[in-house]
């Protein structure tokens, strides 16, 4: 790189940090995710504010220089992949909660009813105004309903944190449904990814051995079997591994370093994951849920690593996926209001149909609907990586970020009236 390339660099990543820092920082005032103020820091420094009353300022930035696009594309990727890893390891102290009867039942009634209108709806939908370049309906049809179904659990965790609402049966209840829900959903995107064959993308590791045709039968047989059973093995087997590795008396790397044994470890394990033909994210996700099952003193570890990918590489992220948002040009306000109206009304009756089963009170579930019905960090993800899979098109990536951010807003909305008002939660 010449010494010009580096300037670009330079200015690109501090723009996009202070954007990204400053908006969130700003949203969290108002007691509004920080995610979603990084994203509004992208979305200044984009095409729609920036490159259209300043687009020299703008082509200067972030396309003016090829260096600068693959160091920012990189850094997407790491930050994407950190984001995975830190959810993963979020979720360990609530997979024992004692309201699992309320949480397993919105869990099933949560992606089944959402997943099941979305089959119906997207039967009757024409497909081709919203696909990406890979041409894939199914895999499409695939994204469009984990839309419909996501709960976020960054959001709303701190949403519930913020207010003093987590450590409560209530945010113990969504926490532990999110958690499985979010589990379940990402399987799927894991398969919809592996249906698509991506630009620049060619079938490594055991899936290009076995010269499976994509589309074909056995090819969805095999990357579902695959991922679920990457899955499962992984759960089951992952944390006694990594626990005899780690402590192992020649893991000089663990020892002198443990903060750099756990990124290792992710890497190697998204090594896997793309080995065996599956998404990399999932492989991220899934080595954080396996550190986070691991005994010992972890907490430290993770905390560090939360705190220096949450400082630099993750706030990139979401304000890279904001620089990819023009929604002066790629914006269909109709076609997102009926999104927003279809994704909320099925996951808000759902989920209150699915705590009126569970026996829980009409005021109760319908603060339960409210809260899943925050998508967040992973509807986020969701529209970014079915982006680069060339599923999706701009247009739908604009409507799915919109998606999350305004559902994670009215949630933050109704439990701030709810703190303010002294309401019960159920």
């Amino acid at each position: 790189m010449t010494t010009e390339d580096i300037l670009h660099i330079l200015l690109a990543l501090a723009s996009l940090l202070v954007g990204a820092h400053v908006c969130g920082q700003l949203f969290s005032l108002f007691r509004q995710a920080r995610v979603i103020g990084e994203i509004v820091g992208g979305l200044i420094l984009g095409p729609t504010l920036l490159g259209e009353f300043f687009p020299g300022v703008y082509q200067y930035l972030f396309k003016g220089n090829a260096a600068t696009q693959v160091i920012l594309s990189g850094i997407y990727q790491s930050g994407l992949f950190l984001l995975m890893f830190c959810s993963g390891f979020e979720m360990k102290s609530h997979l024992k909660s004692s309201e699992r009867k309320t949480a397993l039942i919105n869990t099933f009634f949560g992606i089944l009813i959402p997943l099941g209108a979305a089959v119906l709806v997207s039967d009757r939908m024409d497909f081709s105004q919203l696909l990406g370049t890979a041409q894939s309906s199914s895999a499409c049809k695939i994204v469009f309903g984990i839309a419909v179904a996501v709960t976020s659990i960054p959001v709303i965790s701190r949403i519930l944190t913020d207010l003093g609402f987590l450590d409560t049966k209530f945010g113990r209840i969504v926490i532990l449904s999110a958690v499985l829900e979010d589990v379940i959903l990402y399987v799927l995107l894991a398969i919809a990814l592996s249906l698509v064959n991506r630009p620049g993308h060619d079938f490594v590791g055991l899936a290009g051995l076995l010269n499976l045709t994509p589309g074909h039968w056995t090819f969805w047989l095999y990357h579902t079997v695959s991922t679920v059973g990457f899955l499962l093995v992984s759960l089951f087997a992952g944390p006694r591994v990594l626990q005899g590795i780690q402590n192992h008396r020649w893991n000089i790397l663990g020892m002198t370093n443990p903060i750099a044994f756990q990124i290792v470890f992710m890497l190697l394990l998204t090594g896997i994951a793309i080995l065996l033909g599956i998404t990399p994210m999932f492989g991220a996700f899934v080595a954080g849920l396996i550190s986070g099952r691991v005994k010992g003193k972890t907490e430290d570890i993770q905390k560090t690593i939360r705190t220096f990918s949450f400082a630099f590489f993750i706030p990139l992220y979401f304000a890279m996926v904001g620089l990819k948002l023009n929604l002066l040009k790629d914006f269909d306000g109709m076609f997102f209001l009926g999104f927003l109206l279809f994704s909320c009304i099925i996951k808000v009756i759902s989920v209150f149909i699915a705590s009126k089963t569970a026996g829980e009170t009409t005021w109760g579930s319908w603060n339960l609907a409210v809260a899943m019905n925050a998508r967040g960090g992973p509807g986020i993800v969701l529209a970014s990586v079915a982006l680069d899979a060339a599923i999706i098109n701009q247009n739908f990536y604009a409507s799915l970020v919109m998606l999350a951010i305004v559902t994670s807003m009215l949630a933050g909305y109704w439990f701030n009236l709810v703190h303010r008002r002294k309401w019960e939660l159920m």
